[in-house]
């Protein structure tokens, strides 16, 4: 069809667009690609960049529907930035019936951040992230809790984890005289007779995510090969004669646009499972989503923000999701130290923080309103809490605060919307639909398509979860001595255990740590 011409002179974007989507213009066929990445966060950034450097000839398309990259839960104000390493996390640390500590969870987020750091190292020595970084300081990492039978909890897992090599620099006291020195907010007007504890060690980070996504994404558009597709909206997702095959609408022109890869990845965040229900595998069948919004108290008081210097984590509310474990937070963006709080947990229908209230209701398909439902009545604290959170007041939220910071003043702190998170809830032969609190990939069989579901601890494991997919989806090219070669110049403990060799990780650890910048 010919495109309409407009005798009054009007702004071409919105002409284009009204007819585009009003008189449905042609189609406009683009490039096929060998490979298509939806979504311009972390994780995409991630495996382009992976996957470019293991066969540099790949072409890859990114299709993102905002108009910038990481705009979505990799941008630092949507993220905790925490560079989770299970350091301070109590959540990943369980006691057990018997009494003991359970720090397997602990072990393996924590040589997944190594094997993220030692990525990061690698493409600061490449030139690939600029050498005076900015995107990961070193930041205390600490645990703190109150009341005998949580104190004696905190000093149980102290003793279980100092003992392995991961955690041989961290240290325990529940002496209010080194704790004041430790964290003086979280001391300052506190009552000396109660009894309190903290675990603390030096080697913990804060990352900017979206500071570094774009580092990447930098590099990644410069690369012959490397298309970056901004404003632009898949509408349709079905495969065909061995590709997958997209219909994707260009926002800023109104046209529609058709493209095609044999290897397609769904990293959109909270939009991925949407997304993935579009392109109709047999492995996402069963797969639904649970949204939770968060909320921070973001300091404005100069002094106090000067005057702490860590990541403060605490307990989990009873029913509370991981990502709503409240903590006191020194945060470096844009090359400003910051103090937050939170977060605060809260319920849209929302999948994305620029998504539409309809996205909840639309995912839900006959294969998983049964996990959803049951999921749903498993989960009644959660829920319950949720609600809890939604009715906070204000006051509420600093008395919320005040537990860690008991001076806390109400004129010295203001609300700031984070980002939305979408749970994952897959169907159980036993239980119906089971809730999981952390990340997921779901690969087609013949592993020509991938998407990634979930929340926490996404962002600082990214580049162990895409080097699972890509020996999933690539096996017949990771097992060549080429990839071989290249993935251990990339990330020298590729095949090795870091969890299980003290010495490679003190060698490894002293390595990334120099070229980062960070604490040894």
């Amino acid at each position: 069809m010919i495109y309409y011409q407009s005798i009054i002179k009007i702004n071409s974007n919105a002409f284009h667009y009204i007819f585009g989507t009003f008189m449905k213009t042609a189609n406009t066929a683009r490039r096929n690609p060998d490979i298509i990445l939806i979504g311009a966060g972390i994780m995409s950034a991630t495996l382009g960049i992976l996957l470019k450097e293991l066969q540099p000839h790949l072409e890859i398309d990114v299709y993102e529907t905002l108009d910038n990259v990481a705009e979505e839960s990799s941008a630092a104000w949507n993220n905790a930035g925490t560079g989770h390493s299970a350091l301070c996390e109590l959540n990943y640390t369980p006691q057990n019936a018997d009494g003991s500590i359970d720090i397997s969870k602990a072990l393996h987020i924590t040589e997944s951040f190594e094997v993220s750091k030692q990525f990061w190292a690698y493409l600061v020595t490449q030139g690939v992230i600029p050498s005076q970084q900015t995107f990961i300081h070193s930041v205390p990492h600490m645990s703190f809790v109150w009341g005998n039978e949580h104190v004696a909890y905190l000093e149980k897992r102290y003793k279980a984890m100092q003992a392995h090599h991961f955690y041989k620099t961290m240290q325990f006291a529940k002496d209010n005289a080194q704790l004041k020195a430790w964290m003086p907010l979280v001391m300052e007007g506190r009552d000396e007779q109660m009894p309190v504890a903290a675990n603390r060690i030096e080697i913990g980070t804060d990352v900017n995510f979206g500071e570094l996504t774009r580092n990447l994404f930098d590099h990644l558009k410069n690369k012959k090969g490397i298309g970056l597709h901004l404003n632009h909206e898949v509408r349709r997702i079905n495969k065909d004669d061995g590709k997958w095959r997209l219909k994707i609408l260009d926002k800023t022109s109104g046209n529609e646009v058709e493209t095609s890869a044999k290897f397609l990845f769904i990293g959109a965040g909270g939009g991925a499972l949407r997304l993935l229900e579009k392109a109709n595998i047999p492995e996402a069948k069963g797969y639904a989503g649970f949204p939770v919004s968060g909320q921070w108290l973001k300091c404005n008081n100069k002094d106090l923000i000067a005057q702490h210097h860590a990541k403060v984590y605490g307990l989990a509310t009873v029913g509370a999701p991981p990502m709503s474990v409240p903590h006191l937070d020194t945060r470096i963006i844009d090359g400003k130290k910051e103090l937050l709080f939170g977060p605060y947990a809260g319920f849209s229908t929302k999948f994305l923080k620029e998504g539409s209230y309809l996205d909840l209701p639309e995912s839900i398909r006959p294969g998983n309103i049964v996990p959803l439902i049951e999921a749903g009545l498993h989960n009644i604290p959660l829920t319950k809490y949720l609600i809890k959170q939604a009715l906070q007041s204000e006051e509420d939220r600093m008395e919320e605060l005040r537990e860690y910071f008991p001076n806390a003043k109400k004129e010295d702190w203001e609300l700031k919307i984070a980002g939305q998170r979408v749970q994952v809830i897959k169907k159980d032969a036993r239980e119906g639909g089971l809730l999981e609190f952390g990340t997921e990939v779901v690969c087609a069989e013949d592993g020509s398509i991938a998407a990634l579901l979930g929340a926490s601890p996404g962002a600082s494991t990214s580049v162990s979860i895409m080097l699972g997919l890509i020996n999933t989806c690539f096996k017949e090219h990771v097992i060549s001595k080429e990839w071989n070669e290249k993935l251990k110049r990339m990330i020298p403990s590729y095949g090795l255990s870091l969890a299980n060799d003290a010495q490679l990780c003190d060698r490894i650890r002293s390595h990334t740590s120099e070229v980062l910048r960070l604490n040894k």
